[in-house]
This record gives structure tokens, sequence and C-alpha cells, in this order.
């Protein structure tokens, strides 16, 4: 089994930081993708930001500029550094990884949510 564990979500004034943290532990033999998503009652989780394992990215256009995810391949983790926030990006956020197995089977596996609030 994999585990994934996230914090760092708040209540945040508009224009303020946040910096999310999410550990993968278990069953792990190697991890491709991680991402952050986000979700808002009512609406489908959207794409918030991607990495591989050598560091590519992608990011929806509605945070370009202002997100920045990263990972630590040695702590099987990745965050998402979040500046000028905005009302609009209030949502819980989940993580997520690609994880293979050491019974090299192949698992997206996600995080319980964590909700960041954006309001003055």
């Amino acid at each position: 089994q994999v585990q994934l564990v996230e914090s760092g979500g708040g209540l945040v004034q508009p224009g303020g930081s946040l910096r999310l943290s999410c550990a993968a532990s278990g069953s792990i033999f190697s991890i491709n993708v991680m991402g952050w998503y986000r979700q808002t009652p009512g609406k489908q989780r959207e794409l918030v930001a991607q990495i591989t394992s050598l560091g590519s990215t992608n990011y929806a256009d509605s945070v370009k500029g202002r997100f920045t995810i990263s990972r630590d391949n040695a702590k099987n983790a990745v965050y998402l550094q979040m500046n000028s926030l905005k009302p609009e990006d209030t949502a819980v956020y989940y993580c997520s990884a690609d994880v293979e197995t050491f019974s090299k089977r192949s698992f997206t596996y996600w995080g319980q949510g964590t909700a960041v609030t954006v309001s003055s």
C-alpha cells in the first residue's frame, strides 16, 4: 500500500502565499509523475501542476507565473509554492502520484486533500 499525506493548507489573504507539501510512503519502487489538483464544490477536480521524475513541469494557465511545483525524489515528496493568491484559488488541493510498486504494478494514488481559503 501507498499513502500520500498533504500539509500546508489554511486561510490566507489575497496576495499572500502558501506552501503545500505532500509525502508518499509505503511500497514504492519509483514515482513517475507527481501533481497537484484542486476541486471546489460542484466542479470537477482540475489539474493545477505536474512534475515528472526528471523535473519537467506543466501548469494550468490560471496559475502560471504564480505557482511553482517542485519535488524531492529522495523523500518521495512534492511541493506547491503558491504566491499572489486570489480568491478564485480557494479549493481543496489534492496531491497525486503515479507509483510503480515493488511488485511492478503501477497505480495513481491520491492524498486526502488540504483546504486552501483565500479571503480577506
